[in-house]
C-alpha cells in the first residue's frame, strides 16, 4: 500500500478527470493521499476533497509565494480551519527564493513562515516545509521558532546530505518524489543514500515533478511506483519493503496509526 504524502489534486490541471483519477487509486495500490494547500483558496478546495474522499487527508497552510494575501483577519480564519476533521498538518509553508528575489518579499515570507510555525506548535500539528534556494534562511527561521520541537517533513528535499544531516538532528522527515528518477539528480541520490529509510516519505507534488519515463507530463500518485523502484535500488531492498516502511512512516508522522 502506497502513502502519497504530498499532492495538489485541487489544482486546475485535474479539472477534466479528477473524479475518475482519484477513483482509480485503490485499484492501483494508493491507500492514502495528503492533499496540501498552498493558498487561502486552496484551503477551501482541499477541504472539499477531504470531505469527498475517505482516503484523502489535508494539510492546510499558505505557500511562501502566496503570503502576500495574508493579514491578521484571514490568518485567524486559517487557524480556525485547522479544526476541520482529517486535517493532519500545517503546510505547505516555508521560503522560496527561486521566484521571489526582492528583499521585502523575502522578509514577508520569513515573517509568515515564522507565524505559521508558531501556529502549528500551538495547534500541535506537524509541518510540511517548502524550501527552495533558501536553505540557510529556512534553517534560521526554524531555529528561531524552536522548530525542533515540531514534527516536520522537508517537502521535495533537494539539498545536500550535509543539509539532511542537520534536519536529522531534529528527527525530521524528507519528502522524496519524481526528481529521484532523473538522470541528473546525483546530489539528491547521494542524500537519499545517506538518509535512513525510516525518515523518508513518498510524495509526488502532483501535478508537478513527474518521474521518468513520464517527465514533462502531468504527475499523479499512480506514478509513485517509479519512485519506489528508485528508492529500492539505492537502499538495496525490495520495492515491497519500501512501500511498507514509507507507509508506516507516513501513518506515524500524520498520526494515522
Amino acid at each position: 500500500m502506497i502513502f502519497e504524502s504530498h499532492a495538489h489534486y485541487d489544482d486546475e490541471a485535474f479539472d477534466a478527470d479528477r473524479e475518475a483519477l482519484l477513483g482509480s487509486f485503490a485499484e492501483n495500490g494508493i491507500g492514502y493521499v495528503v492533499n496540501v494547500a498552498a493558498s487561502l483558496d486552496s484551503v477551501k478546495t482541499t477541504q472539499a476533497l477531504m470531505k469527498r474522499w475517505d482516503f484523502v487527508y489535508g494539510a492546510l497552510g499558505v505557500h511562501p509565494s502566496e503570503t502576500g494575501e495574508l493579514n491578521e483577519e484571514n490568518f485567524a480564519w486559517l487557524r480556525a480551519q485547522l479544526k476541520t476533521p482529517k486535517t493532519v498538518a500545517v503546510g505547505e509553508i516555508g521560503l522560496d527564493y527561486y521566484w521571489d528575489k526582492e528583499e521585502d518579499v523575502r522578509a514577508r515570507q520569513k515573517e509568515w513562515f515564522a507565524r505559521q510555525l508558531a501556529m502549528a506548535k500551538e495547534e500541535r500539528l506537524p509541518v510540511i516545509i517548502h524550501s527552495r534556494d533558501a536553505a540557510k534562511d529556512t534553517w534560521d527561521v526554524m531555529e528561531g521558532e524552536s522548530a525542533k520541537e515540531l514534527r516536520g517533513v522537508v517537502h521535495c528535499f533537494a539539498y545536500t546530505k550535509e543539509t539532511a544531516r542537520d534536519f536529522l538532528k531534529w528527527d525530521y522527515y524528507f519528502g522524496i518524489g519524481g526528481v529521484l528518477t532523473f538522470k541528473n539528480a546525483k546530489k539528491l541520490k547521494e542524500a537519499v543514500e545517506y538518509i535512513p529509510l525510516d525518515r523518508i516519505l513518498l510524495e509526488t507534488d502532483s501535478p508537478y515533478l513527474t518521474p521518468e519515463p513520464y517527465r514533462g507530463k502531468r504527475n499523479c500518485s499512480r506514478y509513485l511506483p517509479y519512485v519506489v523502484r528508485a528508492l529500492a535500488e539505492i537502499k538495496g531492498i525490495s520495492e515491497e519493503e519500501v512501500e511498507e516502511i514509507t507507509c508506516r512512516n507516513a501513518r506515524g508522522f500524520f498520526s494515522l496509526t
